[in-house]
């Protein structure tokens, strides 16, 4: 598009965003023991299901529907991987893959829609827009996917690992 003025024409530069799927991190923090000491990982792969593009950052990620190989997980210790992906997500209902759609509203909070165990819940979210970088941040309680008999099978698993001091 173009707006004249005067004698000179200007451009006019309709600024767009999308997600840029080289930079989704996503990382996570579990906790294991009575004392609940941390464990953290990320997830290598994110994959983009339906992408949507927008004039403000917000606009580009509300709806975003995505899915998370469970395969990919990574906690920096290949023997822990191995436990999440076969004791831990491996007793749940369909979760080769966790997917969700995100879903933001214009005052710094809103959801993702998260099926894992077979079933779908609201993950409500927050988030903040630093430039054109987004972060979202969410605490997910394993007890709304059910995911008690997962958590059992990895402290099974884990034997001493994840026995507290009491």
């Amino acid at each position: 598009m173009v707006l004249s003025c005067d004698k000179e024409a200007k451009p006019i530069v309709n600024k767009e965003y999308s997600v840029n799927t080289k930079a989704i991190n996503l990382q996570w923090t579990a906790y294991k023991t009575t004392k609940k000491v941390p464990v953290k990982g990320t997830f290598k792969t994110i994959n983009l299901i339906k992408e949507y593009t927008g004039k403000t950052p917000m606009g580009a990620l509300n709806n975003l529907e995505f899915s998370i190989p469970v395969n990919s997980i990574d906690s920096n210790k290949p023997e822990r991987d191995v436990k999440l992906v076969t004791s831990f997500f491996g007793s749940m209902k369909d979760t080769k893959s966790i997917h969700g759609v995100i879903k933001l509203d214009e005052n710094d909070i809103g959801s993702v829609r998260l099926t894992m165990n077979g079933i779908i819940e609201k993950l409500p979210v927050t988030y903040a827009i630093n430039d054109s970088k987004v972060i979202v941040k969410a605490t997910l309680q394993l007890d709304n996917w059910k995911g008690e008999a997962a958590i059992n099978a990895l402290n099974e698993a884990c034997g001493e690992l994840h026995k507290g001091e009491d």
